[in-house]
């Protein structure tokens, strides 16, 4: 894995420096993050199982993409930089909620992070870049939460903890666009 860099937060996002990606994941510490959720028309989520040789949480399945803003760019950006990197989507996304996490990863990683959480509208096909994602579907998010009831190993951790939100930001989201 290459030497990205990822930007160090405290518990209110504001920075306090810079630190190798795989560092940070190895020593817990907190930084900052994006997660995007796309939706089709049938308000049904993009899903991508994650590439199986991903250094964690491979083969897992996870909302429609994530990561780390670089250092000095935006959450914005780093939303829309990853959607095209990950899925070979180029959608104007909008921010919806922030959450904050510490949670540990199969393989002694962890994921602390301030996540800013963005979705869209689209009923566009992805084309996945296979270093990152090896499957999509679309589900709806009835459907989803009794997978989870059934087998929640399926799905990555940061799935789990910022799924349970997104009925109702997902509701409020559609009634303002």
């Amino acid at each position: 894995m290459s030497a990205i860099e990822v930007i160090l937060v405290d518990h209110l996002d504001r920075p306090t420096g810079k630190m190798e990606k795989l560092e940070v994941h190895e020593k817990g510490l907190l930084h900052r993050a994006i997660t995007v959720y796309v939706f089709n028309s049938r308000l049904e989520i993009l899903l991508q199982r994650r590439a199986s040789d991903k250094y964690h949480c491979g083969g897992l399945w996870s909302n429609t993409c994530c990561g780390h803003p670089y250092p000095l760019e935006s959450t914005q950006d780093a939303a829309e930089r990853r959607l095209r990197e990950e899925m070979g989507m180029t959608l104007k996304l909008q921010p919806v909620f922030e959450l904050s996490y510490n949670l540990p990863l199969s393989n002694g990683l962890t994921e602390h992070e301030y996540g800013h959480v963005f979705f869209a509208i689209s009923d566009e096909l992805p084309q996945m870049n296979p270093e990152e994602a090896d499957d999509y579907r679309y589900q709806s998010v009835t459907d989803i939460e009794q997978q989870i009831k059934q087998a929640p190993e399926q799905f990555t951790p940061w799935f789990l903890h910022t799924f349970p939100r997104i009925p109702a930001f997902l509701a409020a989201f559609t009634a303002s666009n």
